[in-house]
């Protein structure tokens, strides 16, 4: 006995892997097995639904059913089959087939509380050489599956949709060390979009939480880095179910141009998968509005959802999470306890990939339209500036003309090297429609004193969609630049705007 505990011990610990080689030789075993199992696979039902009943003899089972049959003949002798089924369906499940295998109790309650309670005093069929159980037929391979891993520590199987079937049946059966093994198989393998969005979807229960927990969290950082790019994930979005979205909506590395658009496709989305309209504005409220980064949509964004008509979003909690965020860029002093519309929008929420960064934003009407805008850019993101990429602001209108902030890496023609370059661009709402003069301020904070420092002074006169501003805003090259930490505070450089119109005017004809 005392040889027989050590292994057994030992293989619940470590996931049945034993040194031994397991007890595969003993499975389905008449000469190892001290019980007879029978399973009694009906159709449909919950995948959830286990049925331990006590053991009949067969020929008393036949009777009894013979007899069940017998009567619903009688009482049920004009009833077509679909209303028989109505009729009969809350009392009993069709039994599609019986299977019987030979068991070892000591093995069995060794590996599952379940089965222990089953051998045990803990059920009335403790004492029964037959214990039957009555599961749904799409349970039965999954069932059988790890009935063997219960004897050997092996499974048969790389299959995903395999593998979560049994995975949920050793939850049913309270087998935590194929939980374990299933979910590591699982993490092994190679992630694609349908094997995430199984792993997402497929329902677990709380006991497994801890067990799925890594599976899970693997299956949405690779939707997350699959669709980080806008582009391709409005093409496929429509394919991908509820969970995905969630995952995707919930990285903060999502490229996209502005919040904006990421609303704008969740409509459409809920639109498509749920036409009914009360499920809909469900689905919208409980799981994806509140992954939508309100504080950094734009005003013309705020303008159109606060105008609109549509009953598939709760207008009542999308003017809230609006103006909480609108309260809290007018009176930022404040802390969010203080405004209870405010409270939950001023929690910081990170900033996704925008291609047009959001800015702070102060604006003045008098004595002059003014506006001062701060804009802040990661080490990483000016990094992948040498890649010939460009860094937009969103749009700054001040006066009735736009304009917008443009940060790029410059091939500086006086030094032959990179060079850091800070950008004003004027965008007219009609071209050749006005002449705009401004004074302009660049500065950045700076080490040690992590105070702004003045970089660029000047003054324009805009006629066009052209630009303002310093190809070599440091002066130093590009190496340089990014490894000195004197422009990087906690590894981000921090610029300001100070823009002034100072006159507009008709072009001359």
């Amino acid at each position: 006995m005392d040889g027989a505990e050590g292994p057994t011990a030992a293989g619940s610990e470590t996931g049945l892997e034993l040194s031994c080689g397991g007890f595969d030789f003993a499975f389905n075993s008449q000469n190892f097995s001290d019980r007879v199992l029978r399973l009694e696979i009906v159709a449909g039902g919950s995948s959830g639904d286990v049925v331990a009943g006590g053991s009949l003899a067969g020929s008393e089972r036949g009777r009894n059913e013979e007899e069940f049959y017998r009567i619903l003949g009688v009482t049920f002798m004009n009833t077509s089959l679909i209303e028989l089924h109505a009729c009969i369906g809350p009392w009993m499940q069709l039994i599609l087939r019986v299977k019987t295998m030979y068991i070892n109790s000591a093995i069995l309650a060794a590996r599952s509380p379940f089965f222990l309670k089953l051998f045990s005093n803990g059920m009335k069929e403790s004492d029964q050489t037959c214990p039957t159980l009555r599961i749904a037929d799409s349970d039965e391979n999954a069932l059988i599956e790890l009935l063997s891993f219960m004897y050997s520590g092996k499974l048969t199987t790389t299959e995903p949709t395999f593998l979560l079937d049994i995975l949920m049946a050793a939850d049913k059966f309270e087998v935590v060390s194929c939980m374990r093994h299933c979910c590591q198989l699982l993490r092994s393998l190679p992630l694609t979009t349908e094997s995430a969005l199984l792993y997402l979807d497929h329902p677990y229960s709380l006991s497994m939480a801890a067990e799925v927990q890594l599976l899970k969290g693997a299956a949405k950082e690779f939707l997350a880095n699959k669709y980080r790019d806008y582009n391709k994930f409005q093409l496929d979005m429509m394919n991908i179910s509820l969970a995905g979205i969630e995952a995707i909506l919930s990285s903060s590395d999502l490229h996209v141009e502005y919040e904006d658009q990421l609303f704008y496709l969740m409509l459409k989305w809920a639109r498509v998968r749920y036409p009914e309209l009360e499920e809909r504005r469900e689905i919208l409220s409980s799981h994806l509005l509140p992954l939508v980064r309100f504080s950094h949509m734009t005003y013309r964004a705020f303008q159109r959802i606060l105008t609109c008509t549509d009953n598939d979003i709760d207008h009542e909690q999308v003017t809230k999470l609006i103006t909480g965020v609108l309260l809290c860029k007018a009176y930022p002093a404040h802390k969010p306890g203080a405004l209870a519309a405010c409270a939950t929008s001023c929690l910081p929420v990170a900033e996704r990939a925008y291609k047009y960064r959001h800015l702070k934003v102060v604006v003045f009407d008098k004595p002059r339209p003014q506006v001062i805008a701060y804009m802040d850019l990661k080490r990483e993101e000016c990094a992948q500036l040498l890649l010939s990429q460009h860094i937009f602001s969103q749009p700054l209108h001040v006066a009735g003309q736009c304009f917008v902030l443009m940060a790029r890496c410059n091939n500086h023609e006086q030094s032959g090297s990179y060079r850091f370059g800070l950008f004003l661009w004027f965008n007219p709402v009609l071209k050749g429609s006005r002449r705009v003069t401004v004074d302009y301020e660049f500065a950045s904070r700076t080490m040690p004193s992590r105070q702004f420092v003045s970089k660029l002074n000047a003054s324009h006169t805009f006629t066009d969609d052209v630009a303002a501003g310093h190809s070599d805003l440091f002066s130093v090259p590009w190496s340089t630049f990014m490894a000195d930490d004197g422009f990087f505070i906690d590894g981000v450089l921090h610029l300001r705007l100070d823009l002034t119109v100072v006159g507009q005017m008709e072009p001359q004809t």
